[in-house]
């Protein structure tokens, strides 16, 4: 079997990529991934039930109302189980008939009763021995209109949500495209053409065959030649379950083999080879996703890398996480009043400078420190009642106006108004420079002294923990930050050893 051949390299790989995501990982870089895109019914689920072996969600307008991320592992120990994740909530079963509703019964968790659309991830994880190694996820049908119960922007919402996947380089766009109608007008394929113009990340899918009119197989035909509209990876068709077999309870099994033997007998498809069935399909997804993963790998451990040094440095912004253990409580807090009283201190001597003013710190305290400032410049201008100075201008200018009084016999008193002016500018200079430093150094000497004897009362505190108590966004960030390290790590070091 294909699966026995190629399952030493293809499952370790895919493990790899599902691991990540499960990490976390896919929040914070994009991982390569298939994703399924198709309009309403185009057969997108029937093509997913096929390749997984389960009925899914079923029935009129959009089904499928939130991303699935369908996770098949082969197992050949394992007859048949399955896990379903959303939000937080996660169960196992191992009955396939109950795939349907609990898929049906997150989306109404997720999305609500009514037929809107989330955004949320829904993972389904099979496993079995009949099924491929493959992962996928499959995105809500395009819809063309609003019906009723639906937000008159549904059809917005969806291309939207489909659009936010597939325009990420590491998508692999599957997109489901029926054979009975005009493949150039599909929305999901115009969509793709959007996002991958050149068609080198897109597959493209042909459902219902069996329902083209008879004389149009060779414009089919030439479709999954490749030679309509021309894609990368090229176009495979397939022939899965149809209503009325749904409604003969035809089982999956049987609807693969009734495929294999349309196609044995068709005209026209029976010379594709690869290019038709759905075993074929599983194989040409499993072979693309994992050749799209060993190219990404390298890509992959340097963006890794990337977030590793980005968190570390994040995570050391952080101010230091109070200790856990009693013993520890008081010298930690010992050693955080002792390096705060240092700043402090440098801060009042102006020994050290930052954008932070340390009258911002003792805003609060500045009405209590005013009494002695106060007290320093009232002795200022006290002082300035007495006449002196050095002033060496002022002193030339008093010799000058004296030796001019002598010279010319005149009375000195005429030259006061001119020394009053001059010594005048020489007092209101020295206020202007004294009253301002005065009023800075005692400010920052008693508001310094003050909030270090307040942070040494902390010391007597009873209730340490509330004195170490740290705002609880910082707390939350940093529990953030910490889950996201161990999760990069751990990632890290599962591509390390790959």
């Amino acid at each position: 079997m294909f699966q026995d051949q190629l399952k030493e390299k293809v499952r370790p790989l895919i493990n790899l990529i599902d691991d990540m995501r499960s990490l976390g990982i896919g929040e914070e870089l994009n991982l390569p991934t298939i994703v399924v895109v198709g309009d309403q019914s185009s057969g997108k689920s029937s093509v997913l039930e096929a390749l997984s072996g389960v009925a899914l969600p079923r029935g009129t307008g959009i089904v499928t109302r939130c991303p699935l991320l369908l996770q098949l592992c082969n197992d050949q120990h394992t007859s048949w189980k399955a896990k379903i994740s959303y939000r937080d909530i996660s169960y196992e079963f191992t009955e396939p008939l109950e795939v349907g509703s609990h898929v049906k019964e997150a989306q109404d968790e997720l999305a609500g009763n009514e037929d809107g659309i989330c955004e949320e991830l829904i993972t389904l994880k099979i496993m079995s021995s009949k099924v491929c190694d493959l992962t996928l996820i499959d995105l809500p049908g395009i819809a063309r209109v609003a019906v009723k119960g639906q937000p008159e922007d549904i059809a917005e919402r969806i291309k939207c949500l489909i659009n936010n996947y597939i325009e990420k380089e590491e998508i692999i766009i599957l997109v489901v495209v029926p054979c009975n109608i005009d493949i150039a007008t599909t929305e999901a394929l115009l969509l793709a053409q959007k996002v991958d113009p050149e068609g080198t990340r897109t597959l493209g899918i042909l459902t219902k065959p069996d329902l083209i009119d008879p004389g149009a197989e060779k414009t089919v035909f030439n479709i999954v030649k490749n030679k309509t509209i021309p894609l990368n990876l090229g176009y495979v068709i397939v022939k899965c379950r149809g209503q009325k077999q749904i409604d003969d309870n035809m089982s999956i099994v049987d609807a693969i083999e009734d495929e294999q033997e349309f196609f044995r007998k068709h005209s026209h498809f029976s010379s594709l080879d690869e290019k038709i069935t759905i075993g074929n399909l599983s194989k040409k997804l499993t072979v693309t996703l994992v050749e799209h993963i060993k190219k990404s790998l390298p890509e992959i451990s340097e963006k890794i890398k990337n977030m590793l040094g980005d968190v570390r440095n994040e995570l050391n912004k952080l101010k230091r996480e109070p200790p856990q253990d009693n013993p520890e409580k008081k010298n930690h807090l010992i050693k955080v009043i002792k390096e705060f009283n240092e700043k402090i201190t440098q801060l009042s001597y102006g020994d050290s400078f930052s954008q932070e003013n340390l009258f911002k710190t003792i805003e609060s305290i500045q009405d209590l420190l005013s009494k002695t400032a106060r007290e320093r410049i009232a002795e200022q201008f006290q002082m300035e009642m007495l006449v002196y100075t050095q002033d060496e201008l002022f002193n030339i200018q008093n010799e000058l106006e004296e030796y001019t009084t002598d010279y010319t016999d005149h009375d000195q008193r005429t030259n006061y108004p001119k020394l009053l002016k001059a010594y005048y500018e020489i007092v209101v200079q020295r206020l202007g420079d004294q009253v301002p430093m005065l009023i800075v150094y005692f400010i920052l000497k008693e508001g310094a002294k003050n909030l270090c004897s307040e942070m040494l009362s902390l010391l007597c505190n009873s209730n340490m923990d509330e004195v170490l108590r740290e705002d609880p966004n910082i707390e939350m960030n940093r529990r953030k930050l910490k889950s996201l390290l161990d999760n990069i790590l751990l990632a890290d070091e599962k591509l390390s050893n790959f």
